[in-house]
């Protein structure tokens, strides 16, 4: 007797699932979206700290950075700290890496509130045996043997909410991390999805987007009233 094929779709779909779970437990491999902030201690410009716990209940922004005393970085560690309140606003910390001492970084940040009169208030990780870098694959061989721009943005139960890489040539837009964690507390709170650019989308303004219905009967309600606006019965968006 003949077992029943697959369905080829199927069978792709849980290979694929199936070698992505087998990556997620490789050596190398770094926390994905979704994901919980591995639990580390860390040795920081403001003392021992143990991450995710030290921001418990708080958003918070891990940024690694190539080096102390570069030129981008630097441009970076001010925008970060003139946009400090803006942070706070949300309720989200800030704390930076490179695989540089603590030394290194405390003359740096002195250089820069003594040359460029920016005080830089926020901890900054000594990874000095890029031992967290590596944990947190922000280390791409192909870019050299420094940390890259990563970005992880991690809410107050600690899961990691967005993941970001830059070049070491590109500095990261301060404007877009502050949008994606209004973006994301947004639909926690409301229970909606953010278009493109929001809250400045080209179709919908600073409307949000209501989940698709999951079944037919839902969707056959689906049409325009006084809280939402319907393009058809799977894109319905409102204001909040």
């Amino acid at each position: 007797m003949c077992q029943m094929q697959m369905p080829m779709e199927k069978h792709m779909g849980m290979k694929h699932a199936e070698m992505m779970h087998q990556m997620s437990g490789c050596e190398g491999s770094f926390p994905l979206i979704g994901d919980m902030m591995p639990r580390m201690e860390v040795k920081t410009t403001h003392g021992m700290m143990t991450l995710p716990d030290a921001f418990n209940g708080k958003w918070f922004v891990l940024f690694s950075h190539p080096g102390d005393f570069t030129p981008v970085c630097t441009t970076e560690f001010v925008a970060f700290e003139k946009r400090r309140s803006e942070f706070k606003e949300l309720n989200c910390e800030l704390i930076g890496l490179s695989i540089d001492q603590v030394f290194s970084h405390m003359m740096w940040t002195q250089w820069i509130k003594e040359k460029l009169n920016v005080e830089i208030t926020f901890p900054i990780i000594a990874d000095d045996q890029g031992k967290i870098a590596q944990k947190m694959g922000m280390i791409h061989p192909g870019k050299g043997t420094n940390t890259v721009r990563a970005v992880f943005v991690v809410d107050p139960k600690g899961t990691i909410r967005l993941i970001l890489f830059y070049p070491q040539e590109v500095g990261r837009n301060m404007d877009e991390i502050l949008r994606v964690i209004k973006a994301l507390q947004t639909t926690d709170k409301h229970k909606v999805a953010a278009p493109a650019n929001w809250p400045n989308n080209e179709l919908i303004g600073d409307q949000v987007i209501i989940p698709p219905p999951a079944d037919e009967k839902t969707a056959a309600t689906r049409k325009t009233c006084d809280e939402m606006v319907c393009e058809d019965w799977w894109f319905c968006h409102k204001n909040i």
